[in-house]
């Protein structure tokens, strides 16, 4: 475990059967219909990418930069898209697949983004959701697990780009965020 975890919430296999079975409840959803998967850079990529290995359904991939968050452990509100998408979107299919959901900031704005270019239909996948937190009206269409308020790395979560490349979720000691 590294140094800077204070516990590790979910270890890698807890997450592979999870998105096991999100894969499956996507499955019935979208049986015989093709889906756009929108990854939210960066944090989403080890998720986006196993559970697009999960589901049975034809997946295009695209991705979107999108934060409210820079270096921070609290959102601004002010989304920032430093990447956007390359594949219309109008009459697709389209799920965002985002690592967690927090205050909602990014994703309600990103949502309104998405909205206007006419997508067929437009859902939202988040592997966390931290409802504590939320601070705008949104909820994800299919969750993977639900967390209390405490500050989460590893499987793509960051903190100041670190962290991510761990293969389980962990809790990040608060000195290490706290005396920055």
């Amino acid at each position: 475990m590294n140094k800077d975890i204070s516990k590790i919430y979910f270890s890698a296999e807890d997450i592979k059967v999870k998105i096991t079975e999100m894969a499956k409840e996507l499955d019935a959803v979208y049986e015989g219909e093709e889906v756009l998967f929108v990854g939210v850079l960066k944090g989403s990529l080890p998720f986006f990418v196993d559970l697009a290995r999960c589901v049975s359904f034809p997946v295009m991939f695209d991705f979107i930069c999108a934060s409210s968050y820079g270096s921070s452990t609290h959102s601004s509100g002010t989304l920032k898209i430093t990447k956007d998408l390359s594949t219309s979107v109008e009459g697709k299919n389209v799920l965002v697949v985002e690592d967690i959901l927090d205050s909602g900031n990014t994703l309600f704005n990103l949502f309104a983004h998405l909205s206007k270019q006419n997508p067929k239909s437009l859902k939202l996948c988040c592997l966390l959701d931290k409802p504590s937190r939320r601070e705008r009206d949104i909820k994800a269409d299919f969750t993977g697990f639900t967390i209390p308020d405490e500050f989460v790395v590893g499987y793509g979560l960051d903190y100041a780009e670190r962290y991510r490349e761990l293969p389980y979720i962990g809790i990040l000691k608060s000195e290490v965020y706290e005396n920055r």
